[in-house]
Formats: C-alpha cells, sequence, structure tokens
C-alpha cells in the first residue's frame, strides 16, 4: 500500500493547516511550534509514514486530552512521556503490540500526538493512518465516527501522565460500554491535580479479535488535507488572502467553505476550565479594533472547540457545530486556537484590548460521513443545550 513520507517540514505544515481546520481546539499551535522546535532542535532528521488504514494492523486512537490551558508549557519531553506511558499502559492492558495510530481529531497538537508516537523507538508503531475521526476538533470523544462505529469498542482505555521516569507514572485503565462513559470517567480523572489536567489517551483498539474495526470507523485522508493547506499557508510570501484560504480548503476537502466574518478583531475573552477539563469561553470579534467603534460585532461560544458562532446583525446563529467554524489571520497568515497563548497574539489579556492584527472565521460544512455516524449529532446537541442553545442543528432534518 503506498505511503506518506513525512519529515519535520511537513509536521510543521501539518500543525499550521491543522491550525485552521481544528475549529479553535485540537491543541495549542504555539505548543505545536514550540515542540517541532526543540525536535530540530535535538537533530531528528527521519520520515513516518502515513498511509491508509491496512485493515490488517493493530492499532488504536492515540491523544493528549484534557486542557490546552493546563498544557500551555508543553514541551517535546512532555509530549513524549505521557505518550510513551500511554502506550505502554495500553499495551499492557489490552495485550497486543501497536503497529500504527491515529489522531482522534484535527487539531494543532493532536493532529502531531501520532506522528511524534511514530518517531520514538521506545514502542512498535511504524506508520500514522492518514485520517481521524471528525475532520476537525471536538470536545468529547463522543463527537467521533470512532464512537459511532458498533464494531469498534472504547475500551480498554488507558490515561497516563507525563512522569519523568514509568516508575513515577501515574495511569488509569477504563472499562466502558460507551464513549460517552469513557469522556466522563476519563475526564474526571485527567481533571485532578496528580494529571495536571491533561494526559496522554489510547483507545479503541483495532485487532484481529474486532475485525480490525477501525477500517469502517475513520476519516481517510485528513492529515493529508491538514498537510495541503499547511503548505500552502507557509509557501505563500505575504499572508494568503481569507476568501483564497477558504477556496483552498474547499479544493482539498471538498467540503463548502465560506468565509462568515473577514478582518475583524478580538475584543473580549471570557475563559474559565470546568470539572471535565474543557476550557469554556466566549469570544467577542468587532469589525474595529475598539469595540466603541464597531459597526458589527460576533459572539463565538466554544467548548475548547468552537460550537456556535452568532452576529449582532441576525437573531439566528451565523454557524452551528458539527460545522468547523475555523480561525484564520490575515495579519500573520496563521491559524490559531482558543488556547491563551494562541489567543495572546491577538488579544492583550492585560490591557483587555485587541492587538491590532485581524482575525477572520471560515464556516466549513462538516463531513457527510461524520454526520451519518450514530450518535453525533445527538452528542453536539446536548453539548450546545449546556450553553444555552436548544434549536435544531444542521444535518438533523
Amino acid at each position: 500500500m503506498a505511503g506518506l513520507e513525512y519529515g519535520l517540514n511537513d509536521f510543521r505544515q501539518i500543525a499550521a493547516g491543522a491550525a485552521v481546520l481544528g475549529s479553535g481546539g485540537g491543541g495549542s499551535y504555539a505548543d505545536a511550534v514550540r515542540v517541532l522546535n526543540e525536535l530540530e532542535q535535538r537533530g531528528w532528521s527521519g520520515s513516518v509514514v502515513v498511509q491508509p488504514y491496512d485493515g490488517a494492523t493493530n492499532a488504536c486512537v492515540l491523544a493528549l486530552m484534557g486542557s490546552p490551558d493546563a498544557a500551555d508549557t508543553l514541551t517535546l519531553a512532555d509530549m513524549e512521556r505521557a505518550i510513551a506511558h500511554t502506550v505502554c499502559t495500553f499495551e499492557v492492558a489490552t495485550g497486543m503490540a501497536l503497529g500504527t495510530v491515529v489522531p482522534v481529531e484535527v487539531g494543532p497538537v493532536n493532529s502531531l500526538i501520532p506522528l511524534i508516537a511514530a518517531t520514538l523507538s521506545t514502542n512498535s508503531i511504524a506508520w500514522v493512518v492518514d485520517g481521524d475521526g471528525a475532520g476537525r476538533a471536538v470536545p468529547e470523544l463522543p463527537q467521533t465516527t470512532y464512537s459511532g462505529c458498533r464494531a469498534l469498542a472504547a475500551t480498554p482505555c488507558a490515561l497516563a501522565d507525563d512522569a519523568r521516569s514509568p516508575e513515577a507514572a501515574q495511569s488509569a485503565v477504563l472499562r466502558a460500554p460507551t464513549a460517552a462513559q469513557v469522556e466522563s470517567l476519563a475526564g474526571g480523572i485527567v481533571a485532578t491535580a496528580a494529571f495536571g489536567s491533561f494526559s496522554g489517551i489510547a483507545l479503541w483498539p483495532s485487532n484481529a479479535t474486532n475485525g480490525y474495526a477501525l477500517s469502517e470507523g475513520y476519516l481517510f485522508g485528513t492529515l493529508s488535507q491538514a498537510h495541503a493547506l499547511g503548505e500552502y499557508l507557509l509557501a505563500g510570501s505575504v499572508p494568503r488572502r481569507t476568501v483564497d484560504v477558504a477556496n483552498r480548503i474547499a479544493e482539498l476537502t471538498e467540503r463548502v467553505a465560506t468565509p462568515v466574518a473577514t478582518n475583524f478583531y478580538i475584543t473580549e475573552v471570557s475563559e474559565s476550565t470546568n470539572a471535565s477539563s474543557l476550557d469554556a469561553g466566549i469570544i467577542r470579534l468587532d469589525n474595529t479594533p475598539d469595540p466603541i467603534n464597531s459597526a458589527a460585532t460576533v459572539y463565538l461560544y466554544n467548548l475548547n472547540e468552537n460550537l456556535i458562532m452568532y452576529s449582532s446583525e441576525q437573531t439566528d446563529p451565523c454557524v452551528i457545530a458539527p460545522d468547523s467554524i475555523c480561525y484564520y489571520s490575515e495579519s500573520t497568515g496563521r491559524g490559531f486556537s482558543n488556547a491563551t497563548d494562541d489567543l495572546a497574539t491577538y488579544f492583550d489579556f492585560r490591557t483587555g484590548r485587541s492587538t491590532g492584527l485581524a482575525v477572520s472565521v471560515i464556516k466549513v460544512a462538516a463531513v457527510p460521513a461524520f454526520t451519518y455516524a450514530p450518535g453525533v449529532l445527538a452528542s453536539f446537541a446536548t453539548l450546545l443545550r449546556k450553553i444555552g442553545f436548544a434549536g435544531a442543528l444542521p444535518y438533523s432534518g
């Protein structure tokens, strides 16, 4: 089976593309850049094969879970230790050696986690699956195609922290009938002070026992799409226009992509971390740096990831999940997340004012297979009710 070989520069392109496609979540882009700079400073010059799942290799979903702001100073060593401890715990729990892993979602950090895992000599992971479970970043495990695949059980699920040695590592193995129950259990554990509000997570084992069920449970091509978008962004001598980025997304993903706010400014940020280690927030954007002079205002509501966007010019939402609500800046030529270190480029938390750098929002239609997956729309509806929206979701009719 033909595969792509991705090296360090490709990792950077993936992080840049995923920072747009991640819908405000999936980890901090600043963290991803810092980690990849560390990988370069270490002298790593290898490559990782990325290809479709072959339906014959032991696999699982591998990610970091928790609050991006709790992982605000994430280093390469932190990431590698969390991965190593999690993979070890998972392999002991399942009795299988992993040959490949797949991202849980699209995002600056979580698109990289399987790639970093494949660079480590501490495991047998030989390649990475080109895909994920959502085509965007999502707040919780049930909002994935993995959760909607009946043949793919979520557990055993392994959690582990980033302790400096295997002997000091704290880990947990969870067993539960549904991804929603795993999310509840895992969220409670990761939120504890002992774990520091983030950890590695491995789940949804795919092996001979379940007929390598991952084959039917993932969205193919999303990792290479992030790579191609990042390549486009990083190749520009000047930042791309928002409309051109939207058009490129549509070409690469075959999903409708539409700018819904172009060159606005972040003028207010309200964020807190809830009991499940999700950063809940409201982001206000105005069409002038000073909101006093604004003629148009939009609000983004998020739980790590953007879920809904309202405009001052209409009563109905402009965009609702599962559609993606993607950030892009014509000032920097990059996407970003809702993590504080990413937002700080565009919003001065000390003064409570915009930094003067413009921000755009692009609506990207959800992958059809994502909306069809059992339970995905119902799970999004539950999340949206928690932040005050009880209306109909796209694709639910």
